[in-house]
C-alpha cells in the first residue's frame, strides 16, 4: 500500500504547459529541468512537489509535442505516477520509456482536489472510500516500468549478456 499527495489539473494539458518549449535546448541538468516543471500552469508546483506525489488530470494529458522533458521534468520532480482520464499516445509511451507509470482512470479527476491523498493498493486507487481499478499493463510494458524505464532495462539486459 502506498499513499500519495495529489496535484490536480484539468483537460487538454499539453506538453508546453508541462515543460515550456523555450527551455528545450537551454536547460540540461535534471535539477534545472525539474525546477521548470508546470511553471506556466502551476507556478507553485516545482517548489512544493515531493517524492511520491502524483498528478491527477482530466482528458488528453500530454498532447502536443513529443519532447521527453514533458515527462522527465515531472519524474525529476519526484512524480512517478500520473493518473489521467486519457493520455496522448506519445506522452503515454514517453512515460513508459522514462519509468513513470501512466494510469488511465475514468472519474477520479472529478472527485480529487488539489492536496488530497489517494492510496494505491491491490490494483486499485482508493480515494474517500471509493475504489478505482488500475488497468493492467502488458507484461513487456510492466517489465520496462519495473526496470525504471527503457534505458535502464536495456542497460541491465546488455550488461547481463556481456
Amino acid at each position: 500500500m502506498s499513499e500519495h499527495r495529489c496535484f490536480v489539473y484539468g483537460d487538454n494539458i499539453n506538453t508546453d504547459l508541462i515543460f515550456a518549449g523555450k527551455y528545450t535546448y537551454t536547460l540540461r541538468t535534471p535539477e534545472e529541468i525539474a525546477a521548470r516543471a508546470l511553471e506556466d500552469l502551476d507556478p507553485t508546483f516545482a517548489k512544493t512537489v515531493q517524492q511520491g506525489d502524483v498528478i491527477i488530470a482530466g482528458r488528453n494529458w500530454g498532447s502536443g509535442s513529443s519532447r521527453e522533458q514533458g515527462v522527465t521534468s515531472l519524474k525529476w520532480s519526484g512524480v512517478t505516477i500520473i493518473i489521467a482520464e486519457s493520455f496522448s499516445g506519445l506522452y503515454f509511451r514517453n512515460c513508459i520509456n522514462q519509468g513513470v507509470h501512466p494510469i488511465v482512470c475514468a472519474g477520479l479527476s472529478e472527485k480529487v482536489r488539489n492536496g488530497d491523498t489517494i492510496r494505491i493498493e491491490g490494483g486499485y486507487i482508493i480515494h474517500d472510500g471509493e475504489k478505482y481499478p488500475i488497468p493492467p499493463l502488458s507484461p513487456s510494458v510492466q517489465a520496462i516500468l519495473d526496470a525504471g524505464g527503457l534505458s535502464p532495462m536495456l542497460a541491465k539486459r546488455f550488461a547481463s549478456e556481456g
